[in-house]
């Protein structure tokens, strides 16, 4: 119904001023509702963030309502010339809004991620049964109550115009909350350019929130200097602060002295390890305890970080920059174990010298025409062996490269595909043949009483066994690019073979549980479990620090960040129209915050 008695003009101009004042009461609406996140990011301890978290609460709401109110309803102004239908319309986007926010806060409380169309998918798919949407479904029992208190406030916001109008607050009101937001940001571009933590780790506090930066412009203009920002940059802790472990390390019994030796073979499958490429490494197996059902914890070097640490490879930038060393490492530090690093590559990969053996000495071999190789590293170890004094237990580590660097085979026959793997596996039988003379060495050496050996690799590599032109590693967390060997030649413990799943993080709850005497839960210093647990389990975890891979047994659900999710088969195919289950998908999110300090 159109009104009569008042010209268009006149309905409109009263409308405008009805919708101002109806947006900012939502805007005291959507700031009440926003404290939730208030309530559960971590508080500021510094005077600066407290003020920051306060400008950006009332400058971020301020502008996000009245945003929408600018691009939605402002214009409807002119299109609905009742004033009835265009107040109901109003009302409905303001309960829908309103609604909207609130599902909002509960998404983030439950798996610290705001809503895009992703999680608001997952979360209300017919397959997500848990408690956490069934709190989110309950939420729109309130829609209705949000409906009529929105109708309350419609109406009485328009008997109360003329009055609200005299009072001539609405210009102080618009420039407290226009200056709140510029606040905001001028404050996030400071804390952004000098790295102040306390305000940058607010960045997603709020929803729809992109805090501006400007390092380009202030350093055009003379305001940051390059050098020096970049010094800043190299020094400062901008990753969250880890806290590794949870709890102190605790003990319940007297460790047991063996020696350990770790031999991580880069690049080799689980599929190799077999009695016609491997001859040495497989009669090895036989007398050892073998998982063949055992995963790498990521598809690049990141493995042996997860293999150390038994974290998730996206803890990787914060534990280098706070120089935390493996709990296992501190353990065996703790108990007095001497330490032995060779590699057959001499180490060339930052990631052993920064993070695992962060304050070791990492073995250097001489460099002759074909540079170091692996048979140098085995003999540097066996040369430190014979050095090591009597009664005092050691720890080292050989890394062998011979897989890194394999060429492709053939004398024009064959496919590409078949040319790369005889090239790998003339490799993987070199390899053999190096590790055989391990063997003999540690016969010779007469070790094999009281020294546990290790053999495992790094991650795998793919010939493109998944169709989807993947060859190598660092493309997917397909099987192939993840199974790898875990033998673990244990005295006193009987030969076996284990076909339940396994993972690099189990293996420093293996060795702190089962050798070292730790009484602590598993849970407090590592996403792993023992490997002797042979326990079902809903899913192992891979990544690198960009993702996070959950496999289960039918199917591998890759997530970044932002909580986007990509789901694949057992043959890692994309499932294009079905979606992770809840649980999975928040247990997930949940491991790669859990170890992440709740303070500023």
């Amino acid at each position: 119904m159109v009104d009569k008695g008042n010209t268009y003009g006149e309905r409109v101009s009263r409308l405008v001023g009805w919708g101002h004042w109806f947006a900012f009461f939502n805007i005291i609406s959507a700031m009440l509702i926003g404290t939730r996140y208030i309530a559960q990011s971590p508080w500021p301890e510094t005077l600066l963030g407290q003020f920051y978290l306060a400008v950006s609460w009332v400058g971020h709401f301020g502008f996000l309502v009245f945003a929408i109110y600018l691009l939605i309803l402002f214009p409807l102004t002119f299109l609905i010339p009742s004033r009835k239908l265009f107040r109901l319309v109003a009302v409905c986007f303001a309960t829908v809004g309103l609604t909207v926010l609130l599902v909002d806060t509960q998404a983030y409380q439950s798996i610290n991620l705001h809503l895009n169309p992703v999680v608001w998918e997952v979360l209300f798919s017919d397959d997500s049964e848990s408690a956490v949407t069934a709190d989110l479904q309950h939420l729109f029992v309130v829609l209705p109550l949000i409906f009529l208190i929105e109708l309350a406030l419609s109406e009485w916001v328009w008997h109360k115009q003329r009055r609200l109008s005299h009072k001539r607050v609405g210009r102080p009101i618009a420039a407290f909350f226009f200056v709140s937001f510029i606040a905001s940001h001028l404050t996030y571009v400071w804390a952004d350019a000098y790295f102040y933590s306390p305000i940058t780790s607010q960045r997603a506090n709020f929803p729809l929130s992109y805090p501006m930066t400007a390092k380009s412009f202030m350093q055009k203009h003379g305001l940051l200097d390059r050098d020096e920002y970049l010094k800043r940059q190299a020094e400062s802790e901008n990753a969250d602060i880890v806290n590794y472990p949870l709890e102190p390390i605790e003990f319940n019994r007297r460790p047991n002295d063996l020696n350990i030796l770790v031999v991580s073979v880069n690049n080799l499958r689980s599929d190799a390890l077999n009695e016609q490429e491997m001859p040495n490494t497989y009669a090895f197996a036989q007398q050892s305890l073998n998982f063949t059902n055992h995963y790498s914890s990521s598809n690049d070097m990141f493995g042996v970080f997860g293999l150390f640490y038994g974290l998730p490879s996206s803890y990787e930038t914060s534990i280098r920059s706070q120089a935390t060393k493996p709990v296992v490492i501190k353990a065996l530090e703790n108990q007095d174990y001497q330490f032995g690093l060779f590699s057959g590559g001499n180490f060339d990969d930052n990631l052993y010298a920064e993070t695992m053996f962060i304050d070791k000495s990492l073995t250097e071999l001489p460099k002759d025409g074909n540079g170091p190789n692996d048979n140098q590293a085995i003999n540097a170890w066996s040369q430190w062996v014979t050095q090591q004094p009597n009664g005092k237990p050691w720890f080292s580590f050989i890394e062998l490269t011979t897989l890194e660097d394999f060429q492709m085979q053939g004398n024009g026959k064959g496919s590409a595909t078949e040319k790369l793997r005889s090239g790998y596996q003339q490799s993987v039988q070199h390899a053999d043949e190096e590790l055989a003379k391990l063997f003999e060495e540690i016969q010779t050496l007469q070790l094999q009483d009281n020294t546990m050996v290790v053999i495992t690799s790094n991650h795998g590599i793919e010939f493109n066994e998944t169709k989807t032109n993947s060859w190598g590693a660092n493309s997917n967390y397909s099987q192939y690019q993840l199974q790898v060997p875990m033998v673990i030649y244990w005295p006193g413990k009987v030969p076996g073979v284990y076909s339940h799943r396994t993972s690099h993080l189990d293996f420093s709850v293996t060795l702190m549980q089962d050798l070292l005497g730790v009484s602590s839960k598993p849970s407090d210093f590592s996403s792993g479990r023992n490997m002797f647990d042979e326990s079902k389990r809903r899913w192992i975890i891979a990544g690198d620090s960009r993702e996070l891979a959950l496999i289960t047994d039918s199917s591998t659900t890759v997530i970044d960040k932002f909580g986007n999710f990509k789901l694949y088969d057992q043959d890692y195919h994309r499932l294009q129209d079905e979606n992770p289950t809840l649980p999975v998908l928040m247990q997930g999110l949940t491991e790669l915050q859990r170890f992440y300090t709740k303070s500023n």
